[in-house]
C-alpha cells in the first residue's frame, strides 16, 4: 500500500524500474518495435511494387517500380503543398488562384478528381483569345505578393 495519505488502497504505484536491466528492456522493446515497422513498410512497398506490376501500364522491373512509386509520391507532397499554398492565398493577397492551379496541375497527373477541379479552377482564372493568362495578371499578382510580403516583415520588425 502506497505510504502518502492521499492515496486510495485500489490505486497502487506502478512499479518503476531501475538499473541497467530497465534499459536494456527498453532497448529491446525498441529494437522489436524498429524490426516489426521495418517489416511492415517493407510489406507495403512489395505490395505496391506488385500492383504497379500487374497492372502492367509503365514499368518493367522492380526497381523502376519503386522509382516511380517514390517520383508519384513526390508530384502529389508538392501538388498537395501547392494547392495548401493556394488555398491560403485566396484569403491573404496573393496570386491564390494561380497557386491553386499549378498544384491541381500537379495532382491532376496522379489524382482523377484533381483533373476535374483543374477544370474548374481554369473557367475562374482571367485568360487572353489564346486561353493564356494574361501578363498584366501575372505582373499584378507578383507585385501584389511583394507588397504584402514586404508589408509583412515590416510590421514584423516596427512592432
Amino acid at each position: 500500500m502506497d505510504a502518502r495519505p492521499d492515496a486510495h488502497p485500489d490505486h497502487a504505484r506502478p512499479p518503476q524500474a531501475h538499473g541497467a536491466g530497465a534499459d536494456d528492456a527498453i532497448e529491446e522493446v525498441a529494437e522489436e518495435v524498429a524490426e516489426e515497422a521495418a517489416a511492415g513498410v517493407s510489406h507495403l512497398v512489395e505490395h505496391a511494387v506488385e500492383a504497379e506490376l500487374a497492372s502492367g501500364r509503365r514499368e518493367a522491373t522492380p526497381e523502376a517500380v519503386k522509382r516511380s512509386l517514390l517520383a508519384r509520391l513526390a508530384i502529389i507532397i508538392g501538388g498537395t503543398v501547392c494547392v495548401i499554398t493556394g488555398l491560403i492565398l485566396l484569403v491573404i493577397p496573393g496570386p491564390g488562384m494561380v497557386v491553386l492551379a499549378i498544384g491541381l496541375g500537379l495532382l491532376a497527373t496522379e489524382v482523377p478528381f484533381a483533373a476535374r477541379l483543374l477544370e474548374r479552377v481554369k473557367k475562374r482564372l482571367p485568360q487572353d483569345a489564346d486561353g493564356k493568362l494574361p501578363r498584366s495578371a501575372i505582373v499584378t499578382m507578383v507585385v501584389m505578393t511583394v507588397l504584402a510580403t514586404s508589408a509583412s516583415i515590416a510590421w514584423m520588425f516596427v512592432r
